[in-house]
């Protein structure tokens, strides 16, 4: 079982690195599954928390804030989008992954949903796993993978290192 997870205090790092990574690793032909943040630079300059993310490995890109009007500071993450993430990398077969990449292990995931079964079966095929955690959602990724996540520098030649030796040894 190979799974790693990437940390980082700056805002937007975790998502640039793991969604770098993901390009890296289909550039030189590996088969992803999972979702990576779309990085398209067009978030309002007074919210920067608009959001969307791509299915992998060419699939639907899927907004998952939504607008709760001007003034709230609850948060604007789609319950209903996620899940429709979730079901469309559940719903791929995992036959010829190579890697499952998640970009953040979130509040769904924190509270035992989201892609914590989709982690799961990939593991339980040999698959590596990368994944990004935020501070707030760390002690739950950590009970969730049993504390055997190998924890990396927000570092993309880290991260690449690590996927080379995971693909290695898959």
């Amino acid at each position: 079982m190979r799974i790693a997870v990437i940390t980082s205090s700056t805002r937007g790092e975790i998502d640039r690195l793991i969604s770098a990574a993901a390009a890296d690793l289909q550039a030189r032909g590996v088969r992803l599954s999972g979702i990576v943040k779309v990085e398209d630079g067009a978030a309002e300059a007074d919210c920067a928390c608009d959001m969307a993310v791509r299915v992998l490995p060419e699939g639907e890109v899927i907004p998952i804030t939504q607008d709760l009007g001007q003034g709230s500071n609850a948060c604007r993450l789609d319950p209903a989008a996620i899940a429709r993430a979730v079901a469309l990398v559940e719903a791929q077969p995992l036959d010829g992954v190579q890697m499952f990449v998640l970009n953040k292990f979130g509040p769904e995931e924190a509270q035992g949903r989201g892609f914590c079964n989709a982690i799961a079966a990939a593991l339980a095929e040999n698959i590596p796993v990368l994944v990004g955690v935020g501070a707030s959602n760390r002690a739950a990724f950590d009970d969730f993978a049993d504390n055997l996540a190998e924890e990396l520098p927000p570092e993309a030649g880290a991260i690449r290192d690590w996927c080379a030796q995971a693909l290695a040894g898959a």
